[in-house]
């Protein structure tokens, strides 16, 4: 018999693709949506698919589901993004998984997200396996801010069939989140004592986009692989950078500190 399973999804203004990612997830015995102050319909969409809501002022992905997690009473769990939902394949991988988990404590679902004008499918993007089923006692959340990543306690397999990704809208909502998530990567660096300099910040930065463009065969993505690649120097490049800038500004309030 399979034991129940909890979809446990985050939002803020995600009515673009929610009703895709709820419908996906149709087989699940509840659906758990943590809100951060959602102003367009996403909260409306949600109540249609008989969502408990519950709403948590955003701090970070890891701080989010901790609280979601508090709030879960299934053993398992499936997580996806207001902006992914489970091909048909992967919802079918999903449930045979369920009805027989062979002892498995959590499943890997590959990606594979959309990037202007194509599914990427080089440049380090795919298959991108994520940790995504798992019992809500054999996974322990790591990583740092702004990024989770969900660590297995258990025995794992790969499930079948892909996540399907719209991450952007467009090119100025992926530099907004640029933006957003190198100013949280910099600040959480710079709490746990991390330091650099200019040279630091371009060499990870020429180096991410080397390892993204040529290592990770980007440029067999075509001009969207480019962009990527580009996008992934200035991610480096921001981050290092807006470390220095936080060292300089506790220099410049505290000016009888050593430099």
């Amino acid at each position: 018999m399979r034991e129940p399973i909890t979809a446990v999804i985050l939002t803020f203004n995600g009515e673009t693709w929610l009703s895709k990612t709820l419908e996906s997830l149709s087989f699940c015995d509840e659906i758990l949506v943590i809100d951060s102050g959602s102003t367009d319909s996403t909260l409306k969409i949600a109540q249609k698919y008989s969502a408990k809501i519950l709403h948590r002022d955003w701090e970070g992905t890891i701080p989010q589901f901790r609280f979601a997690f508090e709030h879960v009473t299934t053993p398992w769990i499936i997580t996806l993004d207001q902006d992914e939902f489970l091909s048909p394949e992967l919802k079918d991988s999903v449930c045979a998984a369920l009805d027989a988990p062979k002892g498995h404590g959590g499943f890997f679902c590959p990606r594979r997200s959309w990037y202007l004008d194509r599914f990427i499918m080089h440049s380090g993007w795919y298959p991108d396996r994520l940790l995504r089923v798992f019992r809500l006692d054999s996974v322990e959340i790591r990583g740092m801010l702004p990024h989770e990543e969900f660590h297995p306690t258990g025995s794992t397999e790969v499930l079948r069939g892909d996540i399907i990704h719209y991450p952007y809208r467009d090119l100025a909502e992926h530099l907004d989140k640029i933006n957003s998530y190198t100013s949280l990567a910099a600040r959480e660096m710079h709490a746990k004592g991390r330091r650099a300099g200019v040279g630091t910040a371009f060499s990870h930065a020429i180096g991410k986009f080397l390892k993204q463009y040529l290592l990770k065969q980007g440029f067999r993505d075509g001009k969207a692989g480019f962009v990527l690649a580009i996008h992934s120097f200035l991610y480096a490049f921001q981050k290092y950078m807006k470390l220095v800038e936080l060292k300089h500004s506790e220099k410049r309030e505290n000016p009888q500190q050593e430099p």
